[in-house]
């Protein structure tokens, strides 16, 4: 059995929980000393001035949420603030303290969803993958499936953490940087994934800023694509790796994912990950970095 075989059934099995939990899971467990349960949504908005927004969906955290819960704002609590890249991954020192802050420790048990994209979970599970921690998990189908279930919801304030203690790894190579994207460009060990729509990939919708398109030799597997439309969940494993054999990505392959900002990428990397592919990178600055530069190639397939 692959490792992503056991993640998947011990999680059906209400056992200890793979990549993934369910409702059914998660409403058993709820009660576990060890759980650390987040809210992560957010939506991104076109700002006048910076082009996009991360707007923190606090005041509809606030007024339902799952028992538990609590809210992180990515922007405010883990992104580097002093990056000129906007949204990307904190130093190690000050992840490590807004993690200890939010009250996890190191043998935490975390489990995250976000209201309307996935994505924005596993932007916080592959953060903290990044610093040495596996045991954290998204909710599928997050908070419309366990309201459509008709379970349990309450309304009010994230509740105040007792302060945990995490201690963050140095990080992993799961981080891909500009060099690395244009070394990868017609690699033939490597394949390049663009995770944004299809009329973004190819240019026929235009970017909130930079340019239109995408990197050069990259393909599109947009992480929508990945999702059952009619449930929200995770497609099944055989489903998946559908999609990427499709796109012609094999397991002996390096993958780097982006997409505008390294958020809808991190579905791509968190479901490749799930079916055991060993090499899979995200391009955090995304085209937040290759797009404004114009030295950087990118192209364009638009059919208009």
């Amino acid at each position: 059995m692959s490792d992503s075989q056991h993640h998947s059934n011990t999680a059906q099995g209400h056992r200890e929980p793979g990549f993934l939990v369910d409702t059914a899971w998660l409403a058993a467990h709820r009660g576990r000393p060890d759980l650390r349960l987040f809210d992560c949504s957010a939506t991104m908005q076109v700002d006048p001035v910076i082009q996009q927004r991360v707007h923190p969906e606090r005041d509809a955290f606030e007024a339902a949420h799952l028992p538990g819960a609590r809210f992180i704002d990515i922007e405010a609590d883990l992104s580097d603030r002093s990056h000129q890249v906007h949204l990307m991954l904190p130093p190690r020192d000050a992840f490590a303290q807004a993690m200890s802050r939010l009250g996890v420790s190191n043998d935490s048990l975390v489990v995250i969803y976000s209201t309307s994209n996935i994505w924005w979970a596993t932007r916080v599970w592959w953060m903290l993958r990044v610093y040495g921690f596996d045991n954290a998990h998204i909710l599928d189908g997050g908070l419309a499936r366990w309201r459509a279930e008709g379970r349990a919801l309450e309304a009010g304030p994230s509740a105040l953490a007792a302060p945990g203690r995490f201690v963050a790894a140095p990080a992993r190579s799961l981080v891909a940087g500009r060099d690395d994207v244009l070394r990868a460009i017609g690699a033939p060990h490597t394949r390049i994934v663009n995770a944004l729509r299809p009329t973004q990939y190819s240019g026929e919708e235009a970017p909130r800023k930079g340019r239109r398109g995408h990197i050069e030799s990259s393909i599109n597997v947009p992480a929508g694509s990945l999702l059952d439309a009619a449930t929200g969940c995770l497609l099944d494993d055989a489903a998946l790796q559908a999609v990427f054999e499709s796109a012609g990505i094999e397991h002996s392959q390096r993958v780097i994912a982006y997409c505008g900002g390294g958020v809808s990428a991190s579905l791509d990397v968190f479901a490749l990950t799930k079916l055991g592919y060993k090499d899979v990178l995200l391009y955090d600055a995304s085209l937040g970095e290759w797009g404004s530069d114009d030295s950087l190639p990118m192209r364009e397939e638009r059919t208009i």
